[in-house]
């Protein structure tokens, strides 16, 4: 089979399946079994596969038909300057969830070595990107699932970037401080929304790690005690759920909130300043 012909067949399989976006699937599946890019794959178009390259693809594919997250179908996804393995221990990364590390970097811009805590790390994406680019950053990601942990930690391991891990609930308060910055995205999608997730989310992905009643309150409550004065929290939010979290921000005490919209204009990133460490 050629290229050309393997790219659409395998898109029109995807678009029966219910793929979003059943074109752009098919050239990254086809590029992965290829060893190449997605323009790669263009190039070779009047190439033909192996029989090697065909099975795999065909395996592939019968994976992402079955709507499991082509993040997990590929093994890894990008984030930032980075590529992390992912698989159903944690999260996919999002591309909101950049402009938290964003934030979090313009906030921590001169100074040389803040300490840094992720709550809820996952596969370690915020943690890590922050400590890739923010490389004086003393970064600490913890989380209730040990499993995520050790995807967090072979991501650590992978890239040569050095953060601490740790196996802490957040319910149960936050490490001890004090901290320059607290982040998280925590669990946020509420239990009536469960029928309206995509089958990749709903189906595959943690769940755990997408419902937890309360989660961001306990987030923002427990770091109003191990900021130091002046530290910051930043917390990626629910669509539509901005603005209630800054007024708890505010009711809690932290100044200078903000909110800050992600790459498609809807409010998600929202953040605040401690004035005092109690």
């Amino acid at each position: 089979m050629r290229v050309r012909d393997a790219l659409a067949a395998t898109t029109a399989r995807l678009g029966a399946a219910g793929c979003e976006t059943p074109r752009v699937d098919a050239e990254l599946l086809l590029a992965h079994v290829r060893g190449t890019t997605r323009s790669g794959v263009h190039a070779d178009r009047g190439r033909s596969l192996t029989s090697g390259e065909e099975a795999e693809l065909e395996r592939l594919v019968a994976r992402r038909e079955r709507r499991e997250p082509l993040a997990y179908v590929l093994g890894q996804w990008g984030f930032r300057r980075l590529t992390l393995a992912v698989d159903p221990r944690v999260l996919v990364p999002r591309p909101e969830t950049e402009v938290v590390v964003e934030r979090c970097l313009a906030l921590l811009a001169g100074s040389a070595a803040p300490r840094v805590l992720d709550v809820g790390t996952g596969s370690g994406a915020i943690a890590l990107a922050i400590a890739d680019e923010h490389p004086g950053a003393r970064v600490t990601g913890i989380d209730a699932s040990t499993d995520a942990l050790d995807v967090a930690r072979a991501n650590a391991q992978q890239m040569g970037i050095a953060i601490e891990l740790v196996a802490h609930d957040l319910f149960d308060g936050l490490p001890e401080g004090p901290w320059d910055l607290v982040v998280s995205n925590p669990p946020y999608v509420r239990a009536d929304e469960d029928e309206t997730l995509q089958p990749e989310v709903r189906d595959w992905e943690p769940r755990a790690a997408l419902f937890a009643d309360g989660a961001t309150e306990a987030v923002a409550e427990g770091a109003v005690a191990v900021l130091r004065p002046g530290g910051a929290l930043v917390l990626e939010t629910a669509e539509g759920d901005a603005e209630r979290v800054a007024a708890l921000l505010s009711g809690l005490g932290y100044v200078e909130v903000g909110v800050t919209p992600d790459l498609a204009g809807t409010d998600r990133v929202v953040e605040g300043v401690t004035t005092s460490a109690d």
